[in-house]
């Protein structure tokens, strides 16, 4: 895979300062300042139509007149001037811009129109940019500070990546003098070009990045941050602060589900699924850089406490409590050694209280017994200065003791000035150390909990029992038929029809206009009913008084309908009022209500929400949200977060309900959001479940024309599973294969079919000797972003009704988002059939149509083969320099 195009920008070997100036104070000037104090080792370029000379070097006028174009260029003028500066240096072959320049989009329509032609311009001549009006970007190891910051970054292994400068700034300060060292300092402002993701693709492969801090206050391209977050988060830890934790949107509440999920919800739902972790404020921000900095990795979440005083360890404990942070469980053999070195009245437990005349011997005993002990996986020691504490040499035993330790070790030294000689002895020893004990905690229940949810995410769903096609033609006819009428809402009928089109179960239900319809509906459905008012306007019936319950012969029929509709008319004359439904009342002794929705987020797209049901729902405040596409395992972990999970389960007379058909449910709604980008609010309320099974028994879906796009997943923040590409296909001897995308419940047999092939085809595919796939590479193989990769496997039934692997053939888009690297094998029994040219030609396809141009490889020399397959289907072929036993192929697509 070739170099992120970033990487060019990021080891700039020349630099021009756009708008450079003699005076410090000016933007321009601060920057060339910068850049030539950190000892810039390319040349700079101060351009200036105004000046021969800044600062001492040569000036030009403009980009144009520099004889060999830089590849970075910053740009410091008036923003009616960007655009062209921005054309200028395209056409002079600049990798990348800097836009520090205000004046934007933030200003209203004249700036919105300039960024937008800032923008256009360049797309046409192929520059990247960063901002507009951000603070620049700091790489320390290229010695590149192109801010203008009065601050620098000291070489290190932590990324930031800010929309804010000024956070990048209050960072900055804080880091100096902290042992905080940074491979990268990211402003990215406005963000009108270069993003989040883009920036998270880069750091994901960056060899000089370990862990990763984001601040975001707002995001532009929802599938492209999620895209780069889940590379990024799968291979190092992403911590995150959102600024807006409690802004509700513009969007109005159509239902329950709108009054109930809000932004903030919905960004964690995206955290959760990418594997970061949030932290909610500043001060976490700064804990958690200090953590991540210090390289720290942990293997689990039970921490044990070491303090020289009760009160300090009773507040770490009470915030591990909050965090999920599990306290360690001492054995035996550490509670022994504890009591040979400690006093006898030392607190025999965890936080470990080796009280407050505690000496620098009796902290390193204490530390060296918890961290031996296989049931604790970090420490944290605490220390106030008292009458008989020496606080530099209880600092000098931590230190010692982290030099030889592989498990995490922290440290709280509280107060001012009497503590400040071991803290800063803390720092130049890279001990990460806090000032209270909650930030402690918070900073080791990050690392925490990134471990757990790199945990989650390697779990693999199971396979599919239900795979009986949805009829996403009929569902869609529905929709498109109210829309032609100009209504956005769907009647309970249509409502449920769509459910059902998606294999969910529904109560059955009559709609009927005039008193004398409900009487003939009611006989037909049978008794008890349920009655239900029918109007389009109206979202909450039980507001209305328009939901009767367990009515009985028609005469009661009649006069309810009677009543239902005066009494509609009378609370909402302005609504239309359609007659009512009927539906046979669903019995059930040991059913629980629950509400099932979706909603359309402006920034991410579909959110899938779960929670308690019926009319106190919004009381209840019980939900959890998931973005879409679900699998089994995200669907279980949203379960487990509400509180009516507890209520799934058997108690006292109760029977466990059907966990498998509300799983069931829940994907049908994940598959249904997906396939229909024209709902945009969904309740299934209440979805009544018991041990036999499931039914929704009311449902309301609002609608409305999607955008026209030719991606058909383009209201999607994640791809969901591309079935449009599953296919059918005869080898020549008539055996029938299925050639389909990948999916996260095909991990069984993938890891089967690797395990089948010969030792020498595993080595042709991988460039190793190998046996089977790890864990880490099953969950990659086989939870693919099906935005920037693909797989096509090739399968067929077993004999027990299961599916054979026979085959795989994938590529991953490379950084350029123009090229991809692709790989291929067939089984070893199953090769020369065809198999790998039809997955080959297959594959191409969807590349192409993707918008990708090239596809590329790296093919083993004596794999005879492969390379006959490649030079067959057009690749052309060379061998790598200095690599004489690998040979690329690549083919224009």
């Amino acid at each position: 895979m070739g170099p992120h195009y970033l990487h060019r920008i990021l080891s700039a070997q020349g630099i021009a300062v756009i708008g450079a100036s003699e005076r410090p104070e000016a933007v321009g000037g601060r920057v060339l300042q910068n850049l030539s104090e950190m000892g810039y080792p390319g040349t700079l370029y101060p351009v200036n139509p105004r000046h021969k000379k800044v600062m001492g070097r040569a000036c030009v006028a403009s980009v144009a007149d520099i004889e060999r174009a830089p590849d970075l260029a910053v740009v410091a003028t008036p923003a009616e001037t960007v655009p062209e500066i921005v054309r200028q240096c395209g056409e002079a072959g600049v990798a990348g811009v800097i836009v520090m320049s205000a004046g934007f989009a933030e200003t209203g329509d004249r700036g919105a129109r300039l960024q937008t032609e800032m923008i256009e311009v360049a797309r046409e001549t192929g520059v990247r940019i960063i901002g507009p009006n951000c603070l620049g970007l700091i790489r320390p190891s290229q010695r590149i500070n192109a801010t203008f910051s009065r601050n620098t970054a000291e070489h290190g292994h932590l990324a930031l990546v800010s929309q804010s400068g000024a956070i990048c700034t209050a960072i900055l300060d804080w880091a100096e003098g902290q042992g905080v060292g940074f491979s990268l300092v990211a402003s990215l402002g406005a963000a009108a070009d270069v993003d989040f993701g883009d920036v998270l693709d880069f750091l994901a492969m960056d060899p000089e990045t370990r862990s990763i801090l984001l601040y975001v206050e707002g995001i532009h391209r929802a599938r492209g941050f999620m895209s780069g977050l889940r590379a990024a988060a799968r291979m190092k830890p992403v911590i995150v602060i959102k600024a807006g934790r409690y802004a509700e949107g513009s969007r109005a509440a159509m239902s329950h589900t709108g009054a109930m999920v809000g932004a903030d919800d919905v960004f964690d739902a995206a955290l959760d699924r990418a594997g970061a972790v949030r932290a909610r404020t500043v001060s976490q921000l700064f804990s958690a850089a200090r953590m991540l900095s210090s390289g720290t990795r942990v293997r689990g979440n039970r921490l044990a406490i070491i303090t020289n005083a009760g009160g300090p360890g009773v507040m770490a404990t009470d915030r591990a409590v909050e965090l999920d942070v599990a306290l360690a469980e001492l054995d035996a053999d550490t509670t022994s050694r504890l009591d040979a070195t400690l006093p006898a009245h030392w607190s025999h437990g965890n936080p470990v209280d080796v009280l407050g005349d505690a000496d620098d011997a009796r902290y390193r005993s204490a530390l060296e017994a918890c961290l031996a002990d296989a049931g604790v996986d970090g420490v944290l020691t605490m220390l106030t200065p008292q009458a008989m504490t020496k606080p530099e040499a209880a600092a000098a035993a931590v230190i010692e003791v982290a030099e030889t330790s592989r498990k995490p070790l922290l440290a709280c030294w509280m107060g001012g000035r009497q503590v400040e000689a071991a803290r800063d002895a803390l720092t130049r020893a890279g001990v990460p150390h806090f000032p209270t004990p909650e930030a402690s905690v918070e900073a080791f229940g990050y690392l925490a909990a990134y471990r757990r949810n790199q945990r989650l995410l390697l779990q693999v769903p199971g396979p599919l029992s239900d795979r009986s096609p949805a009829d996403v033609q009929g569902a869609r006819m529905i929709i498109e038929g109210a829309l032609a009428e100009g209504r956005h809402t769907l009647g309970s009928l249509e409502a449920k029809a769509v459910l059902a089109a998606f294999r969910i179960p529904v109560s059955h239900t009559i709609q009927a206009r005039t008193a004398a319809e409900a009487v003939v509906a009611a006989s037909t459905l049978g008794y008890p009913l349920a009655m239900k008012i029918a109007s389009p306007d109206i979202t909450h019936k039980s507001d209305v008084d328009g939901v009767r319950l367990n009515i009985t012969g028609a005469d009661t029929v009649r006069a309810t309908f009677l009543d239902m509709v005066r009494s509609a008319g009378e609370a909402r004359p302005e609504a239309r009022i359609e007659g009512v439904t009927l539906e046979r009342m669903y019995r059930s002794h040991y059913g629980r209500e629950l509400m099932v929705g979706a909603l359309r987020d402006p920034v991410f797209g579909p959110v899938i929400s779960f929670g308690s049901g019926g009319i106190s729902v919004e009381v209840m405040q019980d939900r959890a949200v998931a973005l879409p596409p679900l699998n089994e395992t995200i669907i279980r972990n949203m379960i487990r977060r509400t509180r009516v999970a507890r209520l799934l389960q058997k108690f006292r007379h109760m029977p466990p309900v059907d966990e498998e058909a509300l799983e069931k449910v829940l994907l049908r709604l994940s598959e249904m959001v997906c396939e229909l980008p024209q709902i945009v609010e969904l309740d299934i309320n209440p979805l009544i479940v018991d041990e036999q099974g499931l039914a929704a028994v009311d449902a309301r879906i609002a609608v409305e024309l999607p955008p026209a796009d030719a991606d058909p997943y383009a209201h999607m923040a994640i791809h969901p599973y591309p079935s449009s590409l599953v296919s059918r296909w005869h080898l020549a001897d008539g055996t029938p294969l299925t050639i389909r995308p990948i999916r996260p419940e095909d991990a069984r047999i993938e890891q089967s079919f690797v395990r089948g092939l010969s030792e020498q085809s595993r080595y042709f595919r991988f460039m190793q000797a190998m046996h089977e796939l790890t864990p880490e590479m099953l969950v990659r193989f086989t939870q693919i972003d099906y935005d920037r990769e693909m797989a096509l496997i090739a399968v067929m039934e077993d004999e027990r009704g299961g599916e054979l692997q026979v085959a795989v053939a994938r590529y991953t888009a490379n950084p350029d988002r123009r090229s991809c690297e692709f790989a291929l094998v067939v089984a070893d029994d199953w090769q020369g059939r065809g198999i790998g040219t039809h997955l080959m030609q297959a594959l191409m396809q969807v590349a192409r149509s993707r918008g990708l141009t090239l596809m590329e490889g790296e093919v083993l020399a004596g794999n005879s083969g492969m390379l006959g397959l490649a030079r067959s289907l057009g690749f052309s072929t060379r061998t790598l320099p200095g690599a004489t036993d690998v040979v690329w192929v690549g083919k224009q697509l």
